[in-house]
């Protein structure tokens, strides 16, 4: 059996989950400016956000990019949160897109809100209730 290399869970091993924009600069403009999400690596037509320690949400130019743009959306984006409270606050003082009322997930274990980004993708915002996982 071939034996996988080894994650080492440090600065050097990072998820990147990548979703395709029509309008790269709409995406930017939401997730660096309105959400204050901080750039980390800057492609040009690829523009890669940190989320967490070692997760991060890149934006991509369709036209360039290893896939296309869909209408149909079958990500969801979802931010972990030590208080959901302020977040959906300050989302609901943006105005955004399909803004969901907060509602608490008693099977799950969170408190959480959606609404959706500039194309479409849809974004959820959670806290856990309950008990103390660490994602």
């Amino acid at each position: 059996m071939i034996k996988r290399p080894p994650l080492k869970n440090n600065q050097s091993d990072l998820m990147i989950t990548f979703i395709y924009y029509r309008d790269l600069q709409k995406g930017i403009d939401f997730y660096q400016n309105t959400l204050g999400l901080t750039l980390a690596i800057d492609q040009g037509w690829c523009k890669i956000y940190q989320v967490s320690k070692s997760g991060y949400l890149g934006i991509v130019d369709e036209k360039r990019g290893m896939q296309n743009w869909h209408a149909e959306k079958t990500v969801q984006i979802c931010l972990r949160v030590p208080e959901v409270l302020p977040w959906y606050e300050f989302c609901q003082g943006m105005s955004l897109p399909k803004l969901s009322q907060l509602f608490t997930n008693e099977a799950l274990k969170i408190r959480a809100f959606v609404f959706e980004d500039p194309e479409g993708y849809q974004i959820e915002i959670q806290e856990s209730i309950g008990h103390d996982l660490l994602i």
